[in-house]
């Protein structure tokens, strides 16, 4: 059987503010808006003009947003990697069932912890299963993730 490609959907207020943010902490990029098919979408009635934004001077499909860590600046995909933030109505108000682990290794937790937190992350807490340590912060909508 051939390996499933998926991606990750995280739920959100402000799709295209978390994407940036995300996009920024992890080193990756959001994913190019495709103005011209928006437009035809809206056009051939597939779409209405309030399904959409303007983010950053750039149209945009209003309820998404995107990262990869692969987008070339030509929009081919090199990496199948993807975060979806989806716009949804009600606010995050209980712990995440499910959360990022970011990778720095032992030796940058505390720099990483400053940049990100320099970034509008929130600190939790500093949690450790032997000799391994890790700090949980929130994003700036308040989804937990770990860095270690």
């Amino acid at each position: 059987m051939k390996p499933l490609s998926f991606q990750v959907t995280v739920d959100c207020a402000e799709p295209h503010e978390l994407a940036d943010w995300w996009a920024e902490a992890l080193g990756w990029q959001v994913e190019p808006s495709d103005e011209s098919f928006i437009r035809r979408m809206v056009a051939e009635g597939h779409a209405t003009d309030g399904d959409t934004a303007m983010h950053r001077g750039v149209l945009v499909w209003k309820d998404g947003a995107a990262i990869r860590p692969g987008v070339a600046a030509d929009g081919a995909v090199h990496d199948d990697r993807r975060v979806l933030f989806m716009r949804v109505p009600e606010p995050k108000t209980v712990k995440n069932r499910l959360h990022f682990d970011v990778h720095v290794g032992q030796d940058h937790v505390e720099a990483e912890h400053d940049r990100l937190a320099a970034m509008g992350a929130t600190f939790s807490h500093r949690g450790n299963e032997g000799p391994t340590g890790w700090i949980t912060l929130h994003d700036p909508a308040g989804n937990e993730f770990c860095i270690h």
